[in-house]
């Protein structure tokens, strides 16, 4: 089975190092991990032209050609985003709405895969929920079946507290138990239902 993981960072620094240790244990346990950075790439805004429901592409020509196809091949799908002004980065939230495209070409496209949210905040209490929500409402729209780590600690997805630094991501303990609990999850709905 083949997980697409979505690093919603401008920066190669604690939402990367995170993602990377997700599609890491996923790869230990026979998953097949593509991970799509947005450090260093170009996406463009969606303009909402309608372009794409007439000739079945979007009319922008950048990096989101990698996230098409990998969208497409994936069964199951992981975004981590680090929280900006209490929500998604403008990174991640710019991918979601570019993905209309792949609608444009068939509705159900990405129905049925599965999905897991990461969300990395300066702050134990920056925006995390705020941000995994948004990654459901997509999950959702999208008909990707959305997945949590239960209701013991990892309600809405994997949250973490990074304190805006990459040697202290690596000491949060409870952000890692987090991540292990929505893997556990992601990897019995994809056995279930994939």
């Amino acid at each position: 089975m083949k997980v697409f993981g979505i690093c919603g960072s401008p920066r190669l620094s604690t939402t990367d190092y995170v993602v990377r240790n997700a599609l890491d244990k996923l790869n230990n346990n026979g998953f097949e991990t593509t991970l799509f950075s947005c450090a260093g790439k170009a996406i463009k805004p969606c303009m909402h032209c309608d372009f794409c429901l007439e000739n079945k592409k979007c009319i922008i020509e950048d990096d989101m050609v990698d996230v098409y196809e990998n969208l497409q091949d994936a069964d199951g799908i992981i975004l981590a985003t680090p929280v900006q002004s209490g929500g998604i980065s403008s990174n991640l939230s710019a991918i979601m709405d570019r993905t209309r495209a792949l609608e444009a070409i068939d509705y159900n496209l990405l129905r049925g895969k599965i999905g897991m949210s990461i969300a990395v905040g300066g702050d134990r209490t920056g925006g995390q929920d705020f941000a995994h929500l948004k990654n459901i409402t997509y999950f959702m729209i999208h008909g990707i079946i959305p997945v949590s780590g239960g209701p013991f600690g990892s309600n809405l997805g994997a949250s973490f507290w990074s304190q805006d630094s990459l040697d202290d991501i690596k000491k949060d303990e409870y952000g890692m138990e987090s991540l292990d609990r929505t893997l556990t999850e992601f990897e019995k709905f994809l056995k279930k239902y994939i």
